[in-house]
């Protein structure tokens, strides 16, 4: 292919294009960059105008006007919504006198799951995308641009064009081919495996707990679920990045590949977790209550999401970001992965002795957590 033949251009937002061709691209197995996805975000106004997340993807087309390639890119006036934190970045930029927003993040927004990045037709089309990442970030006096949550098989993309990685740890569940929760939890050392089951028993006593795909996932539902969502994003986040609209979109594009769980008393919902089926994953996003109930949102969030994975015979379960207590419950640390281009050559350099300091650190606490799960240990 000429590069004469390939115009790398901005479009006004994923819904510029058609699902099939987008998803063609790799939609098709990460939920997350899928057209349903990206579109139920930019059509709900949880991304947009207001925001700080202005969509901006940027793409390969041919002669025939023939989508090649794409990036999910936003141009964002803040760091939130992220779950890769920058405001030491920009806080330094500032007080050297520079202007660090507004930068190009290039993300599932709000998700801090791995997937892909660069949707490719051919391999060949990274250096293209990338070069144009850049090239809008100097024409449009952007500071720099961010990948987030890369894949790792995509990492030597970024990697081969120089950009700067950095690394983080999450903690995922593996799925060492069980046929069914007893058999994950045999793999436990003794004490731990008492104490997961008397968790579960403990969460479920006096409740329903109730799983929905497709079509059984109502309106109601998300009505409950909804209520979860802003009880949790106000606690944490102060507001929740989601408008209701979102919940009703994502459930008429893409409920297929949602699990909702949904915590009954009586027939009242009190407490629920929102969970998106990849090809490779079972990716849990949100979760919520109106009550409090002892040991629930292991069981909602962490517990269920294994029974399914295995049930779906998916090799893993990314729960989101952070969690510790996630340890104790038979998720494993991982590194995670992010790539950051940076205009300013003397921002760069400090950037980049920044990032050789923290890596060290953070392979070192992915040992120390390492030979801290609850598995048996070899003799």
């Amino acid at each position: 292919m000429s590069d004469r033949e390939l115009t790398v251009r901005l479009a006004p937002g994923v819904g510029s294009f058609g699902p099939a061709e987008w998803n063609a691209l790799g939609g098709d197995r990460n939920p997350f960059v899928s057209h349903e996805f990206l579109t139920a975000l930019e059509d709900s106004g949880s991304v947009g105008p207001g925001t700080g997340w202005e969509p901006a993807p940027i793409v390969i087309t041919d002669a025939a006007g023939t989508l090649l390639a794409a990036m999910p890119s936003y141009v964002k006036g803040h760091s939130q919504g992220e779950y890769v934190f920058d405001h030491s970045w920009a806080d330094a930029w500032h007080r050297a006198g520079g202007r660090y927003y507004p930068k190009l993040q290039i993300a599932a927004p709000f998700t801090p799951a791995n997937g892909p990045r660069l949707l490719l037709s051919d391999p060949s089309l990274a250096p293209h995308l990338l070069k144009g990442a850049e090239t809008v970030c100097v024409d449009n006096g952007l500071s720099s641009a961010h990948a987030t949550f890369i894949e790792p098989e995509q990492l030597p993309l970024f990697e081969n064009a120089g950009w700067l990685i950095r690394s983080d740890i999450q903690f995922h569940w593996q799925n060492r081919d069980y046929n069914c929760f007893d058999d994950f939890l045999g793999e436990l050392a003794s004490r731990k495996r008492k104490a997961l089951r008397k968790e579960r028993a403990a969460a479920q006593e006096g409740l329903r707990i109730e799983r929905l795909t497709g079509d059984a996932i109502r309106p109601e539902h998300w009505d409950a679920f909804w209520i979860f969502y802003q009880d949790t994003g106000a606690r944490k986040w102060g507001t929740p990045y989601l408008t209701r609209e979102a919940f009703s979109l994502l459930g008429e594009r893409m409920a297929d590949r949602i699990v909702l769980i949904l915590a009954f008393d009586g027939a009242e919902p009190i407490a629920g977790a929102l969970n998106f089926i990849g090809s490779e994953a079972l990716f849990g996003r949100y979760w919520g209550c109106t009550r409090d109930v002892r040991f629930l949102h292991f069981e909602l969030c962490y517990y269920q999401a294994i029974d399914m994975a295995i049930e779906l015979g998916l090799p893993r379960v990314e729960a989101g970001a952070q969690g510790g207590h996630k340890l104790a419950r038979g998720y494993e640390p991982v590194q995670t992965y992010s790539a950051h281009w940076i205009a300013d050559p003397g921002f760069r350099t400090a950037v980049a002795d920044f990032l050789e300091r923290e890596r060290q650190g953070v392979s070192a606490d992915q040992v120390f957590l390492g030979e801290r799960t609850p598995f048996r240990k070899p003799d």
